[in-house]
């Protein structure tokens, strides 16, 4: 980098130039520097769009509530998370029951299911008459969401109960246990569940 080049032999040199047009008195590498206020018009310019950039930033950019008011992202995430579990049933996985038990999706579908076919023995209000109450704490055939999944499937027909599965389907069963299972108190199902489990072990 050179910065000591004779000055006579630049290309412009500050007697040349127009009144009020001033050149720096340094050069670095043959490049020579204006020392010039910026044109008025153009500083105009940048301030104005400095000024309407923070007023649409404060005022007409509301994305810090983009999604909250419609709630349109919150729905999308719940298609998704609702679709997602519709492709992977596992109707032994107890975790999967609880996921769509606080899925509107599936608790909206398995009370449609429920109120169609079930409550003639459980009751609307799943307290039971000639079926077992489903909201208390007594379960005879196991509180595990899959265990529940299979007595409706296979019935209990000694008992009165018919078997659903060829009514209803895997899909339908499924919905239906999510239904049930959003009346029930999460923690204290698996209680019961785990409990449940430590008697066979000990028997």
């Amino acid at each position: 980098m050179n910065t000591d080049e004779n000055k006579d032999e630049l290309p412009v040199k500050q007697e040349d130039l127009p009144e009020g047009v001033i050149l720096r008195d340094h050069v670095v590498d043959g490049i020579q520097e204006y020392d010039q206020r910026l044109p008025r018009w153009w500083l105009c310019i940048l301030f104005a769009m400095i000024a309407f950039s923070v007023v649409y930033w404060l005022v007409l950019d509301d994305r810090s509530f983009e999604g909250a008011n419609d709630g349109q992202l919150e729905i999308k995430l719940a298609a998704i998370d609702t679709l997602r579990m519709a492709n992977s049933i596992d109707v032994s996985n107890d975790d999967l029951f609880w996921d769509m038990s606080s899925n509107p999706t599936f608790v909206d579908a398995g009370q449609k299911t429920f109120e169609a076919y079930c409550i003639a023995c459980h009751g609307k209000d799943l307290k039971g008459g000639i079926g077992f109450n489903l909201v208390d704490d007594e379960w005879v055939h196991g509180a595990n969401p899959s265990k529940i999944y299979v007595s409706i499937e296979n019935g209990f027909p000694a008992k009165g109960m018919q078997a659903w599965g060829p009514t209803l389907g895997q899909k339908r069963i499924t919905e239906v246990v999510a239904y049930v299972l959003s009346k029930n108190d999460k923690a204290y199902m698996q209680s019961l569940a785990e409990n449940a489990k430590d008697d066979e072990k000990v028997n």
